[in-house]
């Protein structure tokens, strides 16, 4: 669409009805706003992207159960949130991409040679960059038969960075359907959307990760995946509103540093393949627990005490995800109060267990080198103090990666107000942020569009 239709539409009703199911009602003019100014400020620094202009979102994601398993083939509950990247995009005649971001400096890829054929390979000083990014997922997309063009986009993110939210998997998953969008036929999955990206962060970023935060990103509302099969995981969506069951799901963010924290996580992965390794297999979902602990001895002397305890969280991680999923369809179906009061009780119960597995077992809640800081055992400390003033009704549990960054809370809706400032004041104002599972993941906004699904 031109710039003016553009414009016409951000300020219609149905914006403000598509606002309103992204973001929530209360959000819906804040959200309208940073939409325009988005088109605006494009069009004041490149105008020459008025003739088509097009309107980009990718959501932020919550990881509900599965802490560290998808690396090793294992089992997930995720959920899209109301956090987001968006940007407004619009192709280029060259191979160039230019990408703004607020906040963030300016990014310029040349996807071309001098002599006008694509570059695609592995640009060693862009590891670690935006332009790695750019350029693998291009790459990726170009693997796929799509022709690769060049695009102009200016955007703008509300996903925390350094809050286990997935600020890197939304602007990946972004870039993954500007690209198809604008070059492809536009209807790529969610799940493919989520490898091109993935292999982008491991092959040019130079970040191994697994398949989760792209996947949760790009699809939208509650999903369970299996990935078994690594090419080809098993997604299904499931129904899931803590709000209607009581309780307000939010994120505290400890403002730990993230630096050197890459051999931190890298560990994690590492130890459970190694333990895969001694049985003659490559990732632990090809062993069960019963195999491990028959050689317990042997797993202790050769890969240590660290990689055994992991391999076991790794198993009943599996298992809790398993119950957790089931338990939310069930609460999805359910009209009794006081039979959903039950089951959310049991769904709590089981995100304590995969809190108390990720800190005894999975060792992830604060990195070993610095024991000086260890804002996520304070912020679990604390709110498990706020917890049991009343029966330990609500749960939580360290969120995302670990090491640093934030933990996870569901805490009674009446009580919400005085755990924010309860943690805020241990942490400092914004640091507690309440979440909203939506929808839609990755998708180019129409606003004639009926469904996004």
């Amino acid at each position: 669409m031109n710039s003016t239709t553009v414009l016409a539409c951000l300020e219609s009703a149905k914006a403000a009805e598509l606002f309103t199911l992204l973001y929530g009602a209360d959000e819906v003019e804040s959200e309208r706003r940073r939409y325009i100014s988005l088109v605006d400020g494009m069009l004041r620094t490149e105008p020459e992207t008025r003739a088509d202009v097009r309107i980009f979102t990718a959501a932020g994601r919550t990881e509900l159960a599965g802490n560290h398993t998808d690396h090793n083939r294992g089992k997930v509950l995720a959920a899209s949130i109301q956090l987001d990247a968006v940007a407004a995009a619009a192709p280029r005649k060259d191979k160039r991409v230019f990408f703004r971001s607020v906040g963030h400096p300016d990014v310029l890829v040349d996807l071309a040679d001098s002599s006008g054929a694509l570059d695609l390979g592995i640009h060693p000083e862009e590891s670690g960059n935006t332009e790695s990014l750019i350029r693998g997922i291009a790459m990726g997309f170009a693997k796929r038969g799509v022709a690769i063009g060049g695009f102009t986009a200016n955007a703008a993110s509300t996903v925390l960075t350094g809050s286990g939210l997935s600020s890197s998997a939304a602007i990946e998953v972004l870039f993954g359907k500007i690209f198809d969008t604008l070059y492809g036929q536009g209807n790529r999955s969610a799940l493919d959307l989520a490898q091109i990206g993935q292999e982008a962060e491991n092959t040019y970023f130079g970040k191994p990760c697994g398949l989760m935060d792209q996947t949760a990103c790009a699809s939208g509302g509650v999903v369970a995946i299996d990935f078994a099969d690594s090419s080809a995981p098993t997604i299904k969506s499931v129904n899931f509103d803590p709000t209607s069951c009581g309780y307000a799901l939010c994120v505290v963010n400890t403002r730990g540093s993230h630096a050197d924290l890459t051999p931190d996580y890298a560990a994690i992965p590492e130890e459970m393949k190694a333990v895969a390794r001694l049985f003659g297999k490559t990732v632990l979902r090809e062993l069960d627990k019963a195999a491990v602990l028959a050689r317990a001895p042997e797993v202790r002397r050769d890969l240590g005490d660290r990689a055994l305890l992991r391999t076991l969280h790794f198993f009943a991680e599996n298992r809790r995800v398993e119950v957790m999923g089931r338990i939310i369809e069930d609460l999805a179906s359910v009209t009794v109060p006081v039979v959903s009061r039950c089951l959310m009780g049991n769904f709590l119960d089981l995100v304590r267990e995969s809190g108390d597995s990720s800190w005894e077992l999975l060792q992830n809640c604060y990195s070993p080198p610095n024991p000086r800081e260890q804002g996520v055992p304070v912020a679990l400390a604390l709110t498990r103090q706020f917890l049991s003033d009343r029966c330990h009704e609500g749960a939580c549990r360290v969120h995302g990666g670990g090491f640093a960054g934030t933990i996870q809370a569901y805490i009674p809706l009446d009580r919400f107000d005085a755990y924010k400032a309860a943690l805020e004041a241990v942490f400092g104002e914004g640091a507690v942020t309440r979440l909203r599972i939506r929808s839609i993941g990755a998708a180019e906004l129409c606003f004639d569009k009926a469904s996004y699904t």
